[in-house]
């Protein structure tokens, strides 16, 4: 994957390719290596950066020649989030399109809220997917019009240079709510994460289906016995088994609620991409793939109610397999199912905090075998180390699994080029390439 800091402003404020000459070198390099292309996030904040309807592909077309010229190919992630950051100017730092930011400077609903009402203004709430306050447009619609503009431009790219289109769904590009939010102080590993459907869209969807249910006080408030961002599972009466836990009629009431409104939203977009490379991937052999994104959250997911999991809006119990829906909206429309989290062992997390990444990713091999649905994946931690890297290869050509249709490895920067580094990533790629 590109460099975090791979993009930046100039002083007329034009989005430009940063270190471009060194980009080049790492690009030869890693093509000698073996590697066979490159992943760039194509950031919405970027193409449509000022104006509504004003799409600048010039950096893409740049880059894309480049990665080209180098003799890789390309996957491409559609991105409707911000970048993470640890201040607004910090290298590389991408916000939403400038023209969004000043309307949620005036209407902070268009973002995720929680139970305190601070915003997450990394990604715009579902809850506006369908209320046009975008210059006449739903969030939807914004979606629909960049998606159609990127393949009106690159559509000769499709297949052959281009192989796969990952649709940006949420957060960091995964469907998920923004449940752990780490870049701002209020969430830390390994909290169990809140409830994020506090803005005022969410709220009115949540009185209709309450309405809809037979109970319109359910309609009034998420649940208020939910901890906080940094709550542990236990004495959570929410995550428990009492009366008014997930258990409950009102907790299942909720959940499916939460889950399902995250499902929706997935499914909308998703009809969209699909329908727009249908005549990319029919009778071709040269077809792309499409791809959706899931949050990797493995902490506590040894524990009845899987908190995180809850939180981040995957429905997903010791009673219920909350992938399964997902995994059948994504069957429906074609898309490849991409997970993190490659190269944990069980062994090397706290077992404190009763993680399972190796349980996450046996899991969710099968539903999508269930499903018919192809996997890819990234691995979540920087690993150069020989059992980091043995574990991906593992992951990857899984005996009991359909082999992973690609790996991307996270991500591209300086410390990969280090000979002690170096010396690992190689023979790792070359054994990635081998048949197995």
């Amino acid at each position: 994957m590109m460099p975090i800091d791979a993009f930046g402003i100039d002083t007329a404020g034009v989005p430009k390719i940063r270190r471009i000459k060194a980009l080049t070198m790492s690009l030869k390099a890693l093509k000698l290596a073996g590697v066979h292309g490159i992943a760039v996030e194509v950031w919405w904040g970027l193409v449509e950066r000022s104006s509504p309807f004003t799409y600048n592909w010039f950096l893409y077309e740049e880059l894309f020649k480049l990665i080209s010229e180098s003799g890789l190919k390309l996957h491409v992630a559609l991105s409707f989030h911000a970048s993470m950051r640890s201040s607004s100017n910090a290298k590389g730092y991408v916000s939403l399109p400038l023209w969004v930011v000043e309307i949620g400077r005036l209407n902070r609903d268009i973002y995720y809220r929680d139970q305190y009402g601070f915003s997450n203004d990394d990604y715009l709430t579902l809850g506006v997917d369908q209320v046009p306050l975008f210059c006449g447009r739903t969030a939807l619609q914004c979606y629909e019009d960049f998606m159609f503009s990127f393949i009106s431009k690159f559509g000769s790219l499709l297949g052959s240079i281009i192989e796969e289109v990952s649709i940006g769904l949420g957060p960091s590009g995964e469907l998920r709510y923004p449940a752990h939010p780490f870049n701002d102080g209020r969430w830390s590993f390994p909290g169990i994460g809140e409830f994020q459907c506090y803005d005022k869209y969410m709220m009115e969807d949540l009185k209709i289906a309450a309405c809809q249910a037979g109970k319109p006080e359910w309609g009034n408030k998420c649940p208020q016995n939910a901890g906080c961002y940094n709550s542990r599972p236990s004495g959570v009466p929410f995550f428990g088994e009492g009366e008014e836990s997930f258990l409950s009629d009102y907790g299942s009431f909720f959940l499916e609620w939460y889950s399902g409104r995250l499902i929706h939203h997935a499914d909308a977009i998703l009809a969209k991409a699909a329908n727009m490379l249908k005549k990319y991937q029919q009778d071709r052999s040269d077809s792309v793939l499409l791809v959706a994104k899931i949050g990797g959250i493995y902490w506590w997911y040894q524990t009845d109610s899987h908190a995180a999991e809850l939180t981040a809006g995957y429905y997903n119990t010791a009673l219920r397999d909350g992938y399964d829906p997902l995994a059948s909206v994504l069957s429906r429309h074609g898309a490849a199912l991409h997970i993190s989290c490659l190269e944990m062992h069980d062994s090397e997390v706290p077992s404190t905090y009763l993680c399972s990444p190796e349980g996450l990713l046996q899991q969710i091999r099968e539903v999508s075998k269930k499903r018919i649905v192809h996997l890819t994946g990234r691995n979540a931690i920087e690993r150069f180390d020989k059992a980091g890297l043995c574990q991906i290869l593992a992951n990857c050509y899984h005996p009991q699994a359909e082999t992973l249709r690609s790996f991307t490895y996270f991500r591209m920067n300086d410390k990969i080029f280090r000979v002690e580094n170096w010396n690992n990533f190689v023979p790792f790629v070359r054994n990635m390439s081998k048949d197995m």
